[in-house]
C-alpha cells in the first residue's frame, strides 16, 4: 500500500460545493467561481449592455470591433483539463477542407459518453448557459452545438460571420499548449464598413490554455483563425453555439462585378506575334475543339511563343507596377495590377486577351459563339438538317463539328477576320469580356459567397512564374457545384499554360488559399514569391 496521498479525483469536492456528498462515480466540472459572483457578473452584464469595456482579472469585455468577452482560467481544476485534453485527443477526427477552411473536426459532441467530455457538455449546457443568458439579456435554448477541432501547421479558417438560423452566442474553449502570436491560430476580429462588409483585422486573440472566448454572432462579427505557422503545435479547442432567437440581419450587400467590353478590334497578325504556331493551324484548332466539347475543358501547354513568355515574366517582376488588394475579405483577397502602372508588354497582353482576333480563336477552340464568324450550336443543328435535306447535292460552305468557324476547305494557317464587322445591333447578343491580371501569395484566396452570380461563361487562366509550384501550397482554381463541396475540376498553376473551362448556372469557382508552406519555394526561387495569373470571363 503507497504512503503518496492521491490528488482528487473525479466526484471529489474540488469539483463541486464544499462539503456536498454525491456519487463518487460522478465527474463533476467547475467554471470560474470568480465570475459567478453577482457584482462581477453585474459588472460585466452593465458592460456588455452598454457597450463598455471592463477589464478584470477573471474576465475581460471589449465592444470593438463587436462585443466579446475573454475568460481567462474557464475550468477551475486543471487536472479536470487534463483528462479532457486526453479524452479529446482519443476522438476520430475528420479532414474539413473546402474553400474557407483546413482543419481536422471531431464528430458532434453532445451524445458522447466519456466522463470529462460529458462533464463539460454539463458546465456548459446548464450553469454557464444561465450565466450567459444573464450576461448577454439573451433568452438561449436548451439546444447547444458542440465539437472539438484541431488545427495544425498550415491549417486555417478564413474570414465568416457565422451566422445561420439559430445561432446566437459563439465560443470557444482552448486546451493549447504555450501560445504566442508568431505560432498563428490567432482568433482575428475584423471591422465593418457601412454596408456591413468586413474591413481589416483590428483585433487578434491569442488563444491560451483554459481561456474561454464568446460573441454574439451578428450581421457584423466577421472573424478567423489565422493560419498555424509553426510545426508541431496543435491547436486544440472546443467550440460551438448557443441558440436563440435570430438577430435581424439587413439585405445583402451586392457589390459591383467588373466592368464588361467588347473585343477590341486586332486582326490575326496578333496571334502571330504572340502564340505558339502549333495552336494556330486548323487541324489542331479542330481536335481542339472536339477535346473540349467533349470534357469542357483543356489545358494548352507552352501557348505563347517562348521569348513573348520571358519577357511577360520579366515584366511582371518590375517593382514600379502598382497591386491594389481586392476584397472583401469574406469573399476574396488578392492583389490586382493596376493597369495604368503597368510597362508596355503587359498593357499589350491584356489587349491581346480582349482581341478580336482571340475571341474568334476562342470559338475556333471551344465551339462557342464568341465572334459573329463563329457558328452556334443551333445554326450547326440547321446547317445538318439543311444538308440532310439536300437532294440535289449542294454542298454547305460551314464547317462541320469539330472544325474550324471559318470555312472547311479553307487551307490558312491562322485567324481571318473580315475587314469590317457587321453593323450594330445585328444578331442576338454582342459577345464581351471581364479580365484582370492578379498575383498570388501567402495568404491570398477568393471564396464561395451568397451573392456570388452563376452564369453560363468560359473562364481563361494563363499563368505565369509557377516554377517548382506544388499544389500543397493552394492557389489551384477548384470548380464545385452549387451546394456541394465535392471538386469537379480542379485547375493548377503551370507556366506558360492557358487553361479554359466552360461553367454553367450550377458551377461555381473559388482559388484555394496559399499558405505558408509556398514561402519554402523561395529558396529555389529567391525573386517568385507566388505567381500570376491573367484571368478572364468570356460571355457568349
Amino acid at each position: 500500500m503507497s504512503g503518496r496521498r492521491r490528488g482528487p479525483r473525479a466526484g471529489d469536492a474540488p469539483y463541486g460545493e464544499p462539503g456536498k456528498k454525491r456519487d463518487k462515480r460522478e465527474l463533476r466540472g467547475e467554471f470560474s467561481a470568480a465570475i459567478k459572483e453577482r457584482a462581477l457578473r453585474e459588472k460585466a452584464a452593465a458592460a456588455w449592455g452598454h457597450r463598455d469595456s471592463l477589464s478584470h482579472e477573471a474576465i475581460a469585455v471589449d465592444p470593438v470591433p463587436f462585443s466579446h468577452c475573454v475568460i481567462p482560467n474557464f475550468i477551475q481544476c486543471s487536472g479536470f483539463l487534463d483528462g479532457l485534453r486526453e479524452e479529446l485527443l482519443g476522438l476520430d477526427f475528420h479532414e474539413k477542407c473546402n474553400d474557407l477552411y483546413k482543419f481536422k473536426q471531431s464528430d458532434d459532441l453532445r451524445e458522447r459518453k466519456e466522463p470529462h467530455i460529458s462533464a463539460l457538455r454539463k458546465v456548459l449546457f446548464e450553469e454557464f448557459r444561465e450565466w450567459l443568458s444573464v450576461v448577454t439579456q439573451v433568452e438561449l435554448e436548451p439546444t447547444v452545438d458542440l465539437s472539438c477541432a484541431k488545427y495544425e501547421y498550415t491549417d486555417a479558417l478564413l474570414c465568416h460571420d457565422d451566422e445561420l438560423e439559430g445561432r446566437r452566442i459563439a465560443f470557444i474553449l482552448y486546451l493549447v499548449p504555450p501560445w504566442e502570436k508568431g505560432d498563428g491560430g490567432t482568433l482575428d476580429l475584423y471591422s465593418t464598413d457601412g454596408h456591413f462588409q468586413p474591413q481589416q483585422v483590428v483585433k487578434s486573440l491569442v488563444p491560451t490554455w483554459n481561456s474561454l472566448v464568446f460573441f454574439e454572432v451578428s450581421p457584423v462579427s466577421f472573424h478567423q483563425v489565422s493560419e498555424v505557422l509553426t510545426k508541431g503545435k496543435c491547436r486544440l479547442s472546443v467550440s460551438g453555439w448557443f441558440h436563440g432567437l435570430s438577430v435581424a440581419r439587413p439585405p445583402r450587400y451586392i457589390e459591383s462585378l467588373l466592368p464588361r467590353s467588347p473585343h477590341i478590334p486586332y486582326d490575326h497578325e496578333i496571334l502571330q506575334e504572340w502564340i505558339n504556331p502549333v495552336y494556330l493551324s486548323m487541324n489542331s484548332q479542330a481536335q481542339i475543339q472536339e477535346e473540349f466539347e467533349e470534357r469542357s475543358e483543356i489545358l494548352l501547354k507552352n501557348f505563347l511563343k517562348g521569348e513573348k513568355f520571358q519577357l511577360v515574366c520579366e515584366a511582371l517582376q518590375k517593382e514600379d507596377i502598382k497591386w491594389s488588394s481586392r476584397g472583401p475579405p469574406n469573399k476574396r483577397y488578392y492583389h490586382r495590377a493596376e493597369e495604368g502602372s503597368l510597362p508596355d508588354i503587359l498593357r499589350r497582353s491584356l489587349e491581346f486577351f480582349r482581341s478580336e482576333a482571340l475571341f474568334l480563336l476562342l470559338s475556333n477552340f471551344t465551339g462557342l459563339k464568341l465572334h459573329f464568324l463563329a457558328s452556334s450550336a443551333e445554326e450547326e443543328e440547321e446547317e445538318e438538317e439543311g444538308r440532310a435535306a439536300d437532294c440535289a447535292g449542294h454542298s454547305s460552305s460551314k464547317p462541320k463539328q469539330g472544325e474550324s468557324s471559318q470555312e472547311a476547305d479553307s487551307n490558312a494557317d491562322h485567324v481571318e477576320l473580315p475587314e469590317h464587322a457587321p453593323p450594330s445591333g445585328e444578331g442576338s447578343s454582342v459577345p464581351m469580356c471581364m479580365g484582370e491580371l492578379r498575383h498570388w501569395t501567402n495568404g491570398h484566396y477568393t471564396l464561395v459567397h451568397d451573392t456570388q452570380v452563376t452564369e453560363f461563361a468560359l473562364d481563361l487562366l494563363f499563368f505565369c512564374g509557377c516554377e517548382d509550384w506544388e499544389a500543397e501550397y493552394g492557389g489551384f482554381t477548384a470548380y464545385i457545384a452549387k451546394d456541394e463541396d465535392e471538386e469537379l475540376l480542379t485547375v493548377n498553376p503551370e507556366n506558360n499554360c492557358l487553361a479554359l473551362v466552360y461553367r454553367d448556372k450550377e458551377t461555381l469557382k473559388f482559388v484555394k488559399y496559399v499558405n505558408h508552406c509556398s514561402l519554402e519555394r523561395m529558396e529555389k526561387h529567391p525573386s517568385r514569391a507566388g505567381f500570376w495569373d491573367f484571368s478572364f470571363v468570356y460571355y457568349e
